[in-house]
């Protein structure tokens, strides 16, 4: 027969373990935690605001040279003006563009699964894990989904694809799984 100590320390071992649910690895805590995450935090093609005009050399075919905005001006965002003896293009925002921000942002993830995980390791005191998970991009406006913009922006283009899938390094707080500083 269990005694009312007993019973009271099954209690409040049961009312731990169900508290500390959160903080398992499993595919239902780290879809909470990336969840989390990106709801707050959009896509965008540039990880800085762009400062308007904009000037880059004609011969970069960068993201952020000539062949991005380039795709940025098929997609009604920019206007370019040459300036061929100095070998500069001059971007300027269309009101469209200044509507779509100086990063441009393209939308936010929702995670659709975790496949696998690594097991979790102390890295600076913390448990630590890297997950593999697929998502879908929401919110994706018109502009971004064109051949011009995937050609020129490889990251857009994965976003945009069918079942995208990335990792992440997510560590356990005491508020649960989070992001690792750093992505």
């Amino acid at each position: 027969m269990v005694g009312v100590p007993g019973i009271l320390a099954f209690s409040i071992f049961a009312l731990l373990a169900g508290c500390s649910s959160f903080k398992k690895p499993n595919e239902k805590n780290f879809m909470v935690a990336l969840n989390a995450y990106y709801s707050h935090h959009d896509e965008c093609l540039f990880t800085n605001t762009l400062s308007f005009p904009y000037e880059t050399a004609r011969n970069d075919q960068s993201g952020a040279g000539a062949k991005g905005m380039d795709a940025l001006t098929a997609s009604d965002l920019m206007k370019r003006q040459e300036a061929k003896q100095i070998g500069v293009n001059r971007y300027t925002l269309t009101p469209a563009g200044e509507r779509a921000g100086g990063r441009f942002c393209y939308g936010h993830r929702e995670i659709t699964g975790v496949p696998g995980f690594t097991p979790p390791v102390v890295v600076n005191g913390l448990p630590t894990t890297t997950v593999t998970y697929r998502y879908t991009l929401h919110d994706v406006p018109v502009w971004a989904n064109t051949d011009a913009m995937r050609a020129a922006f490889p990251a857009l283009a994965k976003s945009v694809s069918a079942n995208p899938e990335d990792t992440a390094k997510l560590e356990l707080t005491i508020n649960g799984w989070e992001l690792a500083s750093g992505k």
